[in-house]
């Protein structure tokens, strides 16, 4: 019987281990499943802007899979941090926002993180609940549980301090206060992303220091923005909302590349990921692309809006398409492939749609290149054999290719 639990909860450990980067430690993690209990898994978020976006919802997500299971999650809204500023991924201190900016934006999070998880099952928590009655030899007695060496050891903060840049004496109390979180809410398991590995370790630190079981600490990959380079971000303009008009969600997803489209789906989709690995194969095969995309696209929408919304914005978008330009008298034009496959620059130029290579790559870069209405980024895509699409370069030229062996 013993050996069932554990083969059962090894198939959960396997599951919750889709799309993450890191365990630590993992076999503690095993451990804790085979405990028989919910587990208090803790994920916080520092009020620092009022929307969350797709990149957001990575960690959210993986909240509601412990949810699905039946484990406790405890929201964290860092009312007190947020005061405070994280310089984390910053190569300068943050700005610390006002009591008021604090408050408004953690309304804000609160209706929006509904929307993926349940708010029966749900514990919304607020840092300041345990950090406002602390007293000051209190929070001394919690800065001598650690050292600046230690401290140094954290990657901003060891970079600012060998490039001659200031590190204020409150920013090494931001980890701290963080840690304690976890100690306050006596967390099994905390989750956070890749740049927020230092301060979940310091709670598991932490922890141990005053007496209780050390939590897990999962970290989740920073989700890429639109652009497919740099991690989503409305300062940067290459986000999804989760508030956006369906439309706009739908014109939003479809214009990411097909690469990027399969991280889309092993971070952000619920769908099994077996059924998303058949789905790329049958791209690397020939099909298209854009299917998928439309997949991808109507699941999101449905998430945050309703599935009639999803239906109306891949209805929309079909019949923008249909108008949108693409001639009823197009060149039909076959391509021999010598190599499993034919790449983009060449395939532009033999199907007269540039004057050469050199012209083919440059268009590209410009955002000019489309396959199907969708615009393409990668120069040295490969166009596989046995596969059949509409090539665009500019407003007017127009090409269905075929790629045969």
């Amino acid at each position: 019987m013993i050996e069932k639990v554990k083969t059962l909860q090894e198939d959960v450990l396997a599951q919750l281990k889709r799309g993450t980067d890191e365990i630590l430690v993992e076999a503690e993690l095993l451990k804790k499943l085979t405990e028989g209990r919910p587990l208090r898994i803790k994920a916080g978020f520092d009020p620092t802007a009022p929307d969350l976006h797709l990149g957001h919802t990575v960690l959210i997500n993986k909240l509601k899979q412990f949810q699905d299971l039946g484990h406790e999650v405890l929201f964290l809204i860092g009312d007190f941090t947020g005061m405070i500023g994280d310089p984390t991924g910053k190569n300068i201190t943050r700005k610390p926002l006002t009591k008021e900016q604090v408050i408004e934006n953690a309304k804000s999070y609160q209706e929006q993180v509904f929307k993926i998880l349940d708010p029966e099952k749900t514990q919304i928590m607020f840092n300041s609940e345990w950090m406002s009655v602390m007293s000051p030899a209190d929070l001394i007695q919690l800065a001598a549980k650690h050292t600046v060496a230690r401290m140094l050891e954290r990657d901003d903060f060891n970079k600012r301090y060998k490039g001659g840049q200031p590190i204020a004496i409150h920013e090494f109390l931001y980890p701290l206060i963080q840690g304690y979180d976890s100690v306050a809410m006596k967390s099994d398991v905390e989750l956070g992303g890749t740049d927020q590995k230092f301060n979940l370790l310091v709670g598991r630190q932490l922890q141990e220091h005053y007496g209780i079981k050390p939590q897990v600490v999962m970290t989740m990959p920073i989700l890429e923005g639109l652009d497919g380079v740099q991690k989503m971000s409305k300062s940067l303009n290459n986000y999804i909302g989760i508030s956006d008009a369906p439309k706009d969600m739908f014109g939003k997803i479809m214009s990411i590349s097909d690469e990027l489209m399969w991280r889309y789906f092993e971070l952000l989709s619920f769908r099994p990921m077996q059924e998303i690995a058949e789905w790329e194969k049958e791209c690397k095969e020939g099909a298209n692309p854009r299917n998928y995309k439309v997949k991808l696209a109507q699941e999101i929408i449905a998430r945050f809006h309703d599935d009639a919304a999803a239906i109306k914005a891949l209805g929309d978008f079909e019949a923008q398409f249909k108008r949108g330009a693409i001639p009823d008298d197009i060149p039909e034009i076959e391509l021999v492939a010598t190599d499993g496959g034919y790449g983009l620059a060449l395939l532009l130029k033999n199907a007269g749609l540039t004057s050469g290579t050199s012209d083919s790559n440059r268009m590209v870069k410009q955002g000019a290149v489309k396959i199907d209405g969708e615009k393409i980024s990668d120069a040295k895509l490969v166009i596989p054999v046995g596969a059949e699409h509409v090539f665009q370069v500019g407003k007017r030229k127009f090409a269905k290719v075929k790629i045969k062996s």
